[in-house]
């Protein structure tokens, strides 16, 4: 395929149903990928073993499906990439960018870590996480609807972690190998990541992968301003009127659907959805009100 061709992704994780946020999250990844011709691929992020649920991938399928974002090539699962998040891990050992780490949250009084293992030799057999080694370095991107955001990556993140005391590879490594291997270059994500990505670019240069262009769009929070999540017990997507819930959603990505598409199928809504898509209307906005009584 063209290096140039637009390729897009969408990665949930087969914890539990879709709710609503991810599913205006695939929308807009949806149509900003079909909008320019490009390829939109699907991967479940199921890495996180203990959380993921029995028949959450066969829902998330279903719910895809029924409302028309049908997904280019195979389907995906991080699972099957853990041959490369070995290989990857070990280049960076070899270069000495990380160390071994047996600090447990309830010994740290702090959200960034302060570099505690750093000099000490832990061995193999210790029970230990693997953590990058960052450089007092500035990151900066331009996403493309919330702009320039940059972090100083070790005064803001400090050395996280890539591989968990669990065994279980951590999303901010596994996702920027993952991107790679499928060729992704525009990620269409939620406003939650937005503050993750600096590690994720940090990532890319120390690995020698290219970065995908990134778009943040706005998150749906509920009467509290609480963002929709599995966490907080979001309710699966209603599946019964289909074609609405698409017309609602793109009332609330600022499309401005005309009132007669409220009537179509849900072909109809994507079709026009992808020739009028337009981000500039959600251009700075991180949160959306859920439409009280329609979604």
């Amino acid at each position: 395929m063209p290096e140039s061709r637009v390729i897009g992704r969408f990665a949930p994780s087969p914890t539990g149903p879709l709710h609503l946020g991810s599913l205006l999250t695939a929308l807009a990844g949806f149509l900003e990928a079909r909008s320019q011709q490009g390829l939109w691929l699907l991967r479940f992020d199921d890495l996180d073993t203990p959380r993921n649920q029995p028949g959450a991938v066969d829902a998330i399928l279903t719910t895809l499906d029924t409302f028309g974002l049908h997904w280019d090539l195979n389907v995906v699962y991080q699972s099957q990439h853990l041959p490369d998040y070995h290989d990857y891990l070990s280049q960076l050992a070899n270069n000495e960018q990380v160390y071994r780490c047996r600090c447990s949250r309830k010994t740290l009084n702090s959200a960034i870590y302060p570099g505690t293992c750093r000099a000490q030799t832990i061995l193999a057999s210790e029970a230990h996480a693997i953590r990058i080694k960052t450089n007092p370095q500035v990151i900066c991107f331009t996403d493309a609807l919330q702009g320039v955001i940059a972090h100083d990556i070790r005064a803001q993140h400090g050395d996280f972690i890539l591989k968990r005391k669990d065994n279980i590879f951590a999303y901010q490594f596994a996702v920027v190998i993952d991107d790679a291997l499928a060729g992704v270059n525009q990620v269409v994500r939620g406003c939650d990541l937005l503050l993750e990505t600096p590690k994720q670019l940090y990532l890319q240069q120390l690995l020698g992968l290219a970065t995908p262009r990134y778009m943040h769009v706005p998150v749906i929070v509920d009467a509290n301003g609480q963002k929709l999540s599995k966490q907080s017990y979001a309710a699966a997507v209603d599946t019964h009127n289909p074609a609405q819930t698409l017309y609602d959603l793109l009332i609330l990505l600022k499309q401005q659907p005309p009132k007669k598409l409220s009537l179509a199928t849900v072909n109809e809504i994507l079709t026009w959805a992808i020739t009028h898509w337009q981000t500039t209307p959600l251009s700075a906005i991180t949160q959306l009100n859920a439409l009280s009584g329609r979604t």
